[in-house]
């Protein structure tokens, strides 16, 4: 009986040590966003006097909106444009037949496995001489180029696992490649498109490298974003509350976008 026991008692505090584990740097979030600039090294893990000031701050200023608009624009067009192209030319590698095809999915594998960090530099002197500084375009074209490989990797297992002969008998009962792919193969692979999404979104969400080097948020604000808005806040401008108030901000609206995704994904499956 002691045995069982045990583990009931374990499946018990395992996933409240990890809760509590991941939980106590929110909290400290939170109290830092509620606590005023001279009471931040006050010492204490909740604030004797919470405020509200920081959270007013971040919805009654244009940074922060400019830099979330930023941030979900940017990601939204990369994620969108490599998904896309990744759809395209997975489908290719998974359902054709030709020479170089596991050599094109090594090489892919092996540029998303490369330091994005050691490209910066080049691309710095590139852009700069392009006119592709301090633009939109000249971020979403890394992201694109970085995503693009570990997409067309990942939805090729999955178009794998999507049995070809259905969509030869479509074909054989008169349908048109295009119509195959669009009507049997296309509504299979949603729910695995979705995922795709989701995955790439949160990566272009997270990255700082990239942006810092090449336009460190400028000229003025055109290409701030969340990231390199709250490392200027926190580290150049040493306005902690401020930019604890604004990641418990940008964490709720992450979480309520990864909760849309999930229930589209769930959507599309049921359908």
């Amino acid at each position: 009986m002691k045995a069982p026991r045990r583990v009931a008692v374990g499946r018990i505090v395992g996933p409240v040590l990890i809760v509590a584990w991941t939980a106590v740097p929110l909290l400290w979030l939170v109290s830092l966003s509620l606590k005023g600039g001279d009471r931040i090294n006050d010492g204490r893990f909740w604030p004797s006097a919470p405020t509200w000031h920081n959270y007013r701050t971040v919805f009654r200023t244009d940074l922060f909106t400019s830099a979330l608009r930023n941030s979900i624009g940017i990601s939204l067009v990369a994620t969108v444009l490599s998904v896309v192209l990744a759809t395209l030319a997975a489908y290719a590698i998974a359902r054709l037949d030709f020479p170089g095809k596991k050599l094109i999915l090594s090489v892919a594998l092996a540029i998303a496995m490369f330091p994005t960090i050691s490209l910066v530099g080049p691309l710095f002197d590139i852009w700069r001489a392009v006119g592709l500084y301090d633009t939109w375009l000249g971020l979403v074209i890394p992201y694109l180029s970085f995503t693009l490989p570990l997409s067309i990797w990942t939805l090729s297992a999955f178009f794998r696992e999507i049995p070809w002969e259905m969509e030869q008998a479509a074909q054989v009962d008169g349908a048109t490649p295009w119509q195959a792919f669009r009507h049997v193969t296309l509504p299979l692979l949603l729910p695995f498109i979705v995922v795709a999404l989701i995955i790439r979104t949160i990566d272009a969400l997270k990255a700082f490298d990239t942006i810092y080097v090449i336009t460190q948020g400028g000229p003025g604000q055109a290409s701030e974003t969340i990231n390199i808005f709250l490392y200027l806040q926190a580290f150049a401008f040493y306005n902690v509350g401020y930019a604890s108030a604004v990641v418990v901000v940008f964490f709720a609206i992450i979480m309520l976008l990864a909760a849309l995704l999930l229930w589209t994904r769930q959507r599309v499956r049921v359908t």
